[in-house]
């Protein structure tokens, strides 16, 4: 009892409201300073019933500070509508409450038009992961996420999927040559590349980005950390493909997933901290801030954000050429898409900005990527374009345990055995991207049966993650 965390239900049983300084005091208490937590609720207590008592306190004084002015700020918060707008969640009985609780919270924004979740959703910071969200006129930096712009690429190769097994060292030692992964992670001056995505004018007009120039060059055409991935894969097309080109059969294919990296990581830190400051949103909802696109503030995140999907897009192309070449293999088909953005569309006959937060568009004919994990399946898919959806679907299976939830509780002796019994090699990952703490990709599926169309499957066998123990993802 004595090490327990003090949480929100226990400051308001002391009085607290859930606001503001609540969010202080929470944050107050993840230093302790050797106070014990009974030490530490009666410090809470005699601060908020006098918090001038507190104002020269070296613990206590930033808790002093907001409850003085604590009527002011409540004052100058933007109301929230009173209940949240209906939304529509797909494959409900499979996802946690933090995860409906956060959209409750979206739907109540006043910018808010519609709202869905995909079957894979869990919890994140503002708008959970497989959230998507449609606004009038305002942009969401933490509805949009941390890495900008995150994406699958899949590129099908000429190649038989028996090149697998006849030439699996070979295809070993091309990941580990042509990729880097790892959160910091890049290339020295000697092994950059260019790309024309490095001339973009913000680069020389714009001063907070001009300084992420070379970081953005140095991690040109490597990968994250957590999630992120590039392996090689068993692609099956069960019939022909007449939109792709592509004949029925198994071919080689090259999956890879990852973002925007430290460029767009810094974008999002600096935009969603401008967007608290300008838009003053009730405690709840503090991480969906926004920005109004008429404003200047709005048009410059709109414009970066937009550069973190370019850089992001480029960093999957520079990947996929460095591995065709060293293959020296024929592309048959490649398919790209992205999550983690915002766009500009349609929706019941006006232009709304639709974020989504770990989903994929999958509007009428468009097609994406859902993979599943290391050991299972991934699907090529085509979407249906259903409204209620806001034109989209899951961007993966989904985690079912947090991270450090699969590191306490994992046995990596029964990873191990999964994977040999699934023929995939792995290079580099940990624990917490174990198939076992995610979601089944078939249930995924079947829930979203109404939004997408599979063409294809692919199935991993030479999987790079990395080995850092890096989250950037």
């Amino acid at each position: 009892m004595e090490n327990k965390r003090i949480n929100g239900n226990d400051l308001i049983a002391l009085g607290y409201k859930e606001n503001h300084a609540m969010g202080v005091a929470l944050k107050i208490n993840k230093k302790r300073l050797g106070f014990t937590r009974e030490q530490m609720l009666v410090n809470f207590k005699n601060v908020l019933e006098n918090p001038e008592l507190y104002i020269e306190d070296a613990v206590f004084k930033p808790l002093a500070e907001i409850l003085l002015k604590i009527d002011i700020i409540e004052k100058e918060t933007i109301s929230l509508k009173e209940q949240p707008d209906a939304y529509i969640v797909y494959g409900e009985e499979n996802i946690e409450d933090g995860a409906k609780k956060q959209m409750n919270v979206a739907m109540k924004l006043p910018v808010t038009v519609a709202g869905a979740l995909m079957p894979d959703a869990h919890q994140g910071y503002g708008l959970p992961i497989g959230g998507v969200l449609a606004t009038k006129n305002a942009v969401i930096p933490y509805g949009v996420g941390v890495d900008i712009g995150c994406r699958m690429a899949l590129s099908v190769f000429d190649l038989p999927a028996s090149y697998l097994e006849d030439h699996s060292d070979k295809l070993k030692d091309i990941l580990m040559q042509k990729t880097r992964f790892g959160a910091g992670h890049g290339y020295l001056k000697h092994e950059r590349v260019d790309h024309e995505v490095l001339e973009n004018s913000l680069f020389e007009t714009h001063d907070f980005i001009r300084v992420l120039k070379d970081k953005a060059w140095t991690q040109l055409g490597s990968s994250g950390g957590g999630n992120h991935f590039v392996e090689f894969g068993v692609m099956e097309f069960t019939k022909a493909d007449e939109v792709l080109g592509v004949e029925k059969g198994k071919y080689l294919a090259l999956l890879t997933h990852s973002g925007s990296r430290g460029l767009g990581a810094t974008i999002a830190a600096h935009y969603t901290k401008l967007a608290k400051e300008l838009c003053k949103l009730p405690y709840e909802a503090q991480n969906l801030a926004y920005l109004d696109l008429d404003t200047a503030e709005g048009q410059e995140y709109w414009l970066a954000m937009n550069l973190a999907g370019d850089y992001a897009s480029a960093c999957h192309q520079v990947i996929h050429d460095k591995i065709k070449i060293a293959l020296r293999a024929e592309l048959l088909a490649k398919v790209e898409n992205h999550h983690n953005f915002a766009w500009k569309e349609q929706f019941n006959g006006e232009e709304v900005i639709v974020h989504r937060k770990g989903a994929t568009p999958a509007s009428k004919d468009v097609m994406g990527i859902i993979p599943g994990s290391m050991a299972t399946p991934g699907f090529l898919v085509r979407g249906k374009g259903e409204e209620s959806a806001i034109n989209s679907a899951s961007h993966g299976a989904g985690r079912l345990m947090s991270r450090t939830q699969a590191i306490k509780t994992l046995s990596s002796t029964d990873l191990r055995a999964m994977l040999e019994d699934n023929g995939i090699t792995l290079l580099g990952a940990g624990m917490d991207e174990a198939p076992m703490a995610y979601k089944d990709i078939h249930t995924v599926m079947a829930a979203q049966a109404d939004l997408v169309d599979v063409v294809a499957t692919f199935l991993p066998k030479i999987v790079r993650m990395a080995d850092d123990g890096s989250r950037e993802d």
